[in-house]
């Protein structure tokens, strides 16, 4: 039965993969595998992964109905302190994901592209979740991608893990040089996380390294140099 979208499978232009890892993302995601997408910064793993969950999501033949974002809002973990309702307290957060669907999707006019973000939502073909409403829900023909992954505390991954439901597949991405973790019980949490993951086999741990990184020249040079310093 095909799936009545607004935007459809044939409005995405064609993204190839560019550096080896990406490449192996690529190819453990057309696989069916899980992944669990880890190390520098500006290297596409988020990217690449909601790129392939909306192809996967748009496409008829597939299970899939919608890609979920999901990410802890703020530090504290808990946005009810925040002004307005969920989505405006999601807002800010969301803003890298509506700027990466403009280089994914061709449209007639710059309105067009400028409403891309809201209109996948609107067909359900994009959501947006935070781990303080994720308790008690299941993600049934889900591609779920949890970004910033570096800053959850075993507690949330194992609440967000527990969450995948019938015909879902789910996608941990994450640099660990950027968490927002104090305490070095909960940046061991992560590292206890990933371990159980190694160990399952419907789960590729993929590492990227400088290497990958495809953001501009300059920005490029101070992340290499960030990471090769050891500065957090």
């Amino acid at each position: 039965m095909a799936k009545a979208k607004d935007i459809r499978i044939d409005n995405m232009v064609s993204i190839k993969p560019i550096t080896d890892n990406q490449k192996k993302a690529f190819a453990s995601y057309k696989e069916g595998k899980n992944l669990f997408l880890y190390g520098a910064a500006g290297t596409g793993k988020t990217f690449i992964s909601l790129y392939n969950g909306l192809q996967d999501v748009l496409r008829n033949e597939t299970p899939y109905d919608t890609v979920y974002m999901v990410r802890s809002a703020v530090p504290t973990r808990e946005i009810g302190f925040l002004p307005g309702d969920e989505e405006d307290k999601t807002a800010l957060f969301q803003v890298p994901y509506q700027n990466m669907v403009k280089f994914m999707f061709e449209q007639p006019n710059a309105a067009a592209f400028a409403g891309l973000y809201d209109r996948l939502k609107n067909q359900g073909s994009l959501m947006f979740l935070t781990t303080s409403f994720l308790r008690g829900i299941t993600l049934d023909n889900a591609v779920i991608i949890v970004d910033e992954c570096q800053n959850l505390t075993f507690h949330e991954l194992d609440l967000i893990i527990t969450r995948v439901g019938q015909d879902s597949k789910i996608i941990f991405c994450g640099a660990f040089f950027q968490t927002d973790l104090m305490k070095s019980s909960d940046k061991a949490g992560l590292v206890n996380f990933m371990k159980i993951l190694d160990a399952m086999k419907e789960f590729d741990n993929i590492e990227f390294t400088i290497g990958d990184i495809v953001r501009s020249g300059f920005v490029k040079e101070y992340l290499i140099n960030k990471i090769r310093l050891g500065v957090e």
